[in-house]
């Protein structure tokens, strides 16, 4: 029985995500397998390697963005696995816009992030 989930992200750029992983200073492995319950694995396109047993994963779908696998249980037993995922979601977001703004020529320009709890 598998102990893996399958959630759907808003994420679709694998090189901002790839980028926001590593700031946060998580190892990141590409066409890789995810670590899971009593040695199973599953395979992603991008893979944040953990502390412990248990890793993130991210497979792209056919419209482009990516789905998170992972066996939060045991992510749960070392990280706190809300915390973790809202992390990577907020510096993928922060990044994002970043590179949206890059993008359209404004480098010089001020960005400002309003944040909302």
């Amino acid at each position: 029985m598998s102990h893996f989930s399958t959630l759907r992200t808003k994420i679709t750029d694998a090189e901002i995500l790839k980028a926001s992983l590593r700031d946060l200073g998580i190892s990141v492995n590409t066409e890789a397998e995810v670590r899971g319950y009593n040695g199973q694995r599953l395979r992603a396109d991008i893979v944040a390697t953990l502390e412990g047993e248990y890793d993130l994963g991210w497979t792209e779908k056919s419209d482009g963005s990516f789905d998170l696998i992972a066996d939060l249980w045991g992510i749960a037993k070392r990280h706190n696995q809300t915390e973790l995922i809202n992390s990577i979601n907020q510096k993928y977001a922060v990044n994002k816009t970043l590179s949206e703004v890059k993008q359209r020529g404004l480098q010089n320009a001020n960005v400002r992030l309003v944040l909302q709890n």
